[in-house]
């Protein structure tokens, strides 16, 4: 974060004599329209939290985004930034002063996971890429970015205790060890810091047997000292499970602020309260939490593009309760301000640009249009007999799928399905068209297929967060296989027609092997989720309009056993453990060290076009040395002072509370009656140093804003050739991949990539930048990256396992 605007956040408090703490809490689940509580006397209105990764959830008249999985399968720098800041422009455009995403965790451990379509891949630098432009677009509209879900966060199943019908005691512990955090998990999260994040959500799960909210190493040592964030950080909803223990652990703001949902309890608020006049808290912690959500504040520039909260997160009606479960404050509470603008347009080139085709026989596609017969079968072609939004937070799989469910949605203002855009298409154009969106109308499916000139089949697999269950399906998903009986409609038309296309729109991972090989499936297109244009995108794919250039941002394997990574279902403990054994060998890694050929690559896609990879050079730079930070850090500081009269903190004569509010007063000058712990007073043992604002020992990859600087200096540069052989302009995304060399490293990892777009018969350069932390490995000894004495060599190609091009960097 640039230092000016962090100091405004300092020089606000500086002075202001705090005769009451500012508490950096929410106010409960119940209340206002967002989430969290003003200071009148600060002249902070209420601050806005609100959702989703995709767009602004629980509202009117905003648009539905593409998901995270999407944008990485577009491998696209500029279309990641521009979907970031059209999020945020209407988050602002509503009120909002922070968008609770972009999502890097989870990062996409196993295929299965619930929630990995909110964010990107589950490679580490195509997800830290996306990130960086996620936050970078969505701060440019003056909204705050919180990244998250930090860290480890990779399941749905026991991410909260209890979890009916088993017998747990607390979330599950993602057991982690130092290299693996660094290098795979860590490495997204180091790239929204240094992009600014000016927030980071911690997740629900522990890490080594400690919830992440509470986990000092992860909060104090690895996020701010390491890396370096200035920012705050926030709970997930409920995701805080102490109160003194948290905050010195480096939590900043707990939301929703309550123990429980409408508990009207909390760990904070006037416990809070009690804890910094009684020392346990000291004053300097307090003031540290409070100078970052105020330093993220000015850093966006909120002070200068906040705009009344015009929403309501529990009810679309126009005039309501402002707080909802209390009952109280009626009058206008949704003004339904239209914040879409021209973002269908972004919405529709990124459709397009992550569609990504995986297979094209005879170049099948793209289509005319002037087809004889085009048939489409499958309920994912078709709307939702409900309406798009029939289902509370995309809650089930009917109809087309266009996003997953859960917290990471929107509501679609329109879903133009594949049938509408198809139909459209086709009839436009003088052609004969039919369609079945039953799966299990098999009679007349066979008679239609039977007669196509081509079929269109659509299948879908879907997933979302855990709070809900569909088909069984508990969040995460319990196979890789096609929904509603996918794989029996898709063996049905494609037995009937030898011109079978295969569109698929899943959430991640499905099973393909069958359908690669197929010789009646001339054509398969993976369309992921691509929100609210979704059958516009896909037709300007199909029928040419635009040239696929998309490649697949995770591996699709012949057998789910081949990924070697795979999720709890059933509790192995009271706390269950999850042992991330395998380390750094997820996705295609995993794949290359065990020598198993996938269905499709990481990195696949194809084009209506071709390309040549040729002339790869590398470019070294003199840079020095590399240096471990030392040093030491300045002493906390502390802004005014905090009257120690409790008196000054009992609520104001004639006070009236708002029900379930959470409130930083205390009930009595009794402070242990105020507390009403019946433990209050007994000591409780905390970690040496933790209320110490002594200097601090510098980390020796510490640095501001995504670690040590040196980090990020450029060794080398890599350039290739990359000529269009085919008949027409296309995009291709030339990749970077490095073998650093070592026996425990992967065969290559993943390290620059662009989208370029070259005409038939030119030319373009493909030029990446490796970086000292691209080289380099977490050496434990010495918490430090170093760059090993081993051979480090450079490839390039159109996959993670068609690269024509190697040189040795050093």
């Amino acid at each position: 974060m640039g230092r000016g605007k962090w100091e405004l956040g300092r020089c606000l408090l500086q002075g202001k004599g705090l005769r009451q703490p500012a508490h950096p809490s929410g106010e409960g689940q119940p209340d206002d329209w967002c989430w969290n509580g003003a200071i009148p006397r600060l002249g902070f209105r209420s601050m806005c939290m609100q959702d989703s990764p995709l767009g602004v959830r629980d509202t009117d008249f905003n648009t539905a985004f593409p998901a995270g999985v999407n944008v990485a399968a577009t491998w696209s720098r500029g279309l990641a930034r521009a979907r970031g800041a059209a999020m945020g422009a209407e988050h602002a455009g509503k009120g909002s002063d922070v968008q609770l995403g972009p999502v890097s965790g989870p990062l996409g451990r196993a295929p299965e996971g619930g929630r990995n379509w909110e964010g990107f891949s589950p490679d580490p630098v195509l997800s830290g890429v996306m990130m960086a432009e996620s936050v970078t677009g969505i701060q440019s509209a003056g909204v705050i970015a919180c990244s998250k879900h930090y860290i480890g966060y990779e399941q749905e199943h026991f991410r909260n205790a209890p979890q009916s019908p088993f017998d747990i005691t607390q979330s599950y512990s993602s057991n982690i060890d130092d290299v693996t955090m660094h290098e795979l998990y860590l490495w997204p999260f180091a790239d929204a810091v240094r992009a600014g994040t000016g927030s980071i959500m911690c997740s629900y799960n522990q890490v080594n047997n400690s919830y992440a909210c509470e986990n000092s190493a992860l909060l104090n040592q690895l996020l701010k000292a390491e890396l370096g964030f200035q920012g705050f950080v926030m709970s997930d909803w409920s995701g805080q499970h102490s109160g003194v223990g948290s905050i010195l652990a480096g939590l900043d703001m707990t939301m929703p602020g309550d123990v429980g949902f409408d508990s009207g309890t909390s760990y904070w608020g006037p416990n809070l309260t009690i804890a910094v006049l009684n020392g346990t808290v000291p004053q300097w912690r307090l003031d540290d939490a409070a100078v970052r959500i105020i330093a993220a504040w000015y850093y966006v520039g909120r002070d200068s593009t906040q705009v009344p909260i015009n929403f309501d997160s529990w009810t679309l009606e126009t005039f309501g309760y402002q707080h909802f479960v209390a009952q109280e404050g009626y009058g206008l509470i949704n003004e339904h301000v239209d914040v879409r603008a021209e973002h269908a347009n972004v919405v529709r080139q990124i459709g397009a640009a992550s569609t990504v085709l995986l297979k094209n026989v005879n170049n099948a596609l793209p289509l005319t249009g002037r087809e004889k017969l085009t048939a489409v079968f499958g309920e994912d072609a078709g709307p939702n007999p409900a309406g798009p939004n029939g289902c509370p937070d995309r809650g089930c799989d009917n109809g087309t799928l266009a996003m997953g469910w859960g917290s990471g949605t929107a509501n679609f203002p329109y879903l133009v399905t594949p049938d509408m855009a198809i139909q459209n298409e086709v009839v436009g154009l003088g052609g004969a068209y039919e369609s079945i969106f039953d799966n299990y109308a098999t009679t007349p499916i066979q008679a239609l297929a039977s007669r196509a000139s081509v079929a269109m089949v659509f299948v879908n697999a879907d997933a979302g967060e855990g709070y809900i269950a569909v088909d069984n399906n508990v969040g995460d998903r319990n196979n890789l296989t096609f929904w509603k009986d996918g794989d029996m409609l898709v063996q049905t038309v494609s037995a009937q027609c030898n011109n079978t296309v295969l569109v698929i729109h899943s959430v991640g991972a499905v099973n393909l092997e069958a359908y690669k090989n197929n010789p009646n499936i001339t054509a398969i297109v993976w369309a992921g989720l691509p929100g609210e244009q979704s059958g516009n995108s896909l037709a300007d794919v199909i029928y040419g309009r635009v040239n696929p250039g998309a490649k697949l941002p995770f591996s699709i394997a012949a057998n789910r056993s081949d990924y070697g990574t795979d999720l709890l279902y059933v509790p192995n403990a009271e706390i269950p453990q999850i042992q991330f054994t395998e380390g750094n060998f997820i996705d295609y890694r995993r794949l290359d060290r065990a020598g198993i050929a996938p269905t499709y690559e990481f990195g696949f896609g194809l084009s209506y076009t071709t390309f040549n990879y040729s002339n790869i050079q590398i470019t070294k730079h003199s840079t020095g040395n590399y240096s471990a930070t030392t040093g030491s850090t300045p002493p906390a500081p502390k802004y005014g002072t905090i009257s120690n009269v409790t008196s000054d903190y009992l609520f104001p004569t004639g006070f009236a509370k708002v029900k379930y509010y959470i409130y930083p007063n205390i009930n009595s000058t009794d402070l242990k009656a105020s507390s009403g712990d019946p433990e209050y007073g007994v000591d409780a043992p905390l970690p040496p140093g933790a209320q110490s604002a002594a200097p601090q020992r510098r980390l020796p990859a510490s640095g501001p804003s995504g670690g040590n600087p040196e980090l990020y200096d450029v060794l080398c540069t890599v350039t290739a050739t990359i000529t269009n052989t085919g008949p027409i302009t296309g995009e291709e995304v030339p990749q970077l991949y490095v073998s650093l060399g070592g026996p425990y490293d992967p065969k290559v990892v993943l390290r620059g990539f662009d989208r370029l777009s070259i005409p038939s018969g030119a030319s373009a350069t493909f030029t990446a930048d490796l970086t000292r932390r691209d080289l380099s490995n977490w050496d434990t000894a010495t918490q430090n990256w170093v760059i090993s004495n081993y051979t480090k060599t450079a490839y390039v190609g159109s996959s993670s396992r068609t690269l024509p091009l190697s040189a040795t960097i050093m």
